[in-house]
């Protein structure tokens, strides 16, 4: 078992969520259009803070727990870039000023790392009771897998997401984003503006994810702290791995194919953990080198298949993929 003091925990929480206030700061401060460069060199910092803290976690609670967090992060890491696809669609169907797209993806983060450490508190309780949670946690993943298969070429349909509706019919919403303010005051009325909705839909997005991703990474590790900061770290990038390749999100067609299989074999990985301590010693697991290697291999496979792809079908473009068929709206009206 890892024996993380309160200390560390502590101390950990605190990193991240200095980092977090200063993209926050940044953003409030000087909103503006994130170019290339800037894009670039805060990708490489923040994938360096999370590689420099695995070198030393590994230096300090062994190579057995350091592959757990790498692999974990990686497992993160290839999600959060499904996330992406989600949120150019926020920002496309509710026209967010490019200006204010860095607040808004900084609040979506701190919205994920929130909901996704109250999904970790309560997955590693119910882990540490109940061992059979392990097999409904491989239920769900293969289940989703198979749904995000089947509905690989779709994008969600984030305008009639329930929690959207339900928010512009709650809440009256000013036309236009004000500054970029999340409410103002219009003739003595509190209102909000679009940029309210669209952290509503980005919050919503963020909860359907942590119900994948944190049963995902439970899957190549069972220990919370492990679990916590590789979902930090990999969310913690997110904002400017945004920026830095949203121009080649189309190209990745073959993205959310690739991130079904991952899922439908961690899934296979954690049922086999179960029959494993349930059934019998007997039932083999998978290691965490093998599974690291597996998730690697796939998201090369992948990556490589889709621009090979696209280069030679120039129309072919990328789709988010979602857990179910759309309602097609075009023949309603007809």
């Amino acid at each position: 078992m890892l024996e993380i003091s309160g200390l560390m925990w502590a101390g950990t929480i605190g990193v991240i969520v200095l980092l977090l206030a200063v993209d926050l700061v940044l953003a409030a401060w000087r909103p503006h259009r994130i170019g290339f460069r800037e894009a670039s060199l805060w990708s490489i910092l923040y994938v360096l803070v999370a590689v420099g803290f695995g070198v030393w976690f590994a230096s300090a609670h062994g190579g057995t727990f350091g592959a757990e967090y790498f692999a974990g992060y990686i497992v993160e890491k290839s999600l959060s870039v499904d996330n992406l696809f989600v949120f150019v669609i926020i920002m496309t169907t509710f026209l967010v000023p490019e200006e204010h797209q860095h607040k808004v993806l900084t609040f979506g983060i701190v919205l994920a790392l929130i909901m996704r450490g109250i999904f970790i508190a309560v997955g590693a309780t119910l882990l540490s009771l109940f061992t059979f949670m392990f097999l409904l946690f491989g239920l769900l993943l293969i289940f989703t897998a198979v749904q995000l298969f089947r509905h690989r070429n779709e994008d969600p349909d984030v305008e009639n997401n329930v929690v959207v509706k339900t928010a512009r019919k709650i809440i009256p919403v000013t036309d236009d984003y004000v500054g970029g303010k999340i409410f103002t005051r219009v003739d003595g009325r509190r209102l909000a503006t679009p940029l309210f909705v669209v952290l509503v839909a980005i919050g919503g997005v963020d909860l359907l994810f942590a119900l994948d991703s944190i049963p995902a990474v439970f899957g190549v590790t069972e220990e919370p702290y492990i679990v916590f900061t590789a979902n930090a770290f990999a969310l913690l990038g997110l904002r400017a791995l945004f920026f830095l390749v949203k121009g080649l999100l189309d190209r990745l067609v073959y993205l959310s194919a690739g991130l079904a299989v991952i899922l439908a074999f961690i899934g296979v990985k954690l049922i086999l953990h179960w029959a494993h301590v349930d059934i019998s010693a007997s039932v083999p697991e998978v290691p965490t080198p093998l599974s690291l290697g597996i998730i690697i291999g796939i998201l090369v496979v992948v990556t490589v298949a889709s621009l090979v792809k696209t280069r030679n079908d120039p129309s072919a473009k990328a789709h988010a993929g979602c857990l179910h068929a759309q309602r097609d709206t075009t023949t309603d009206s007809g």
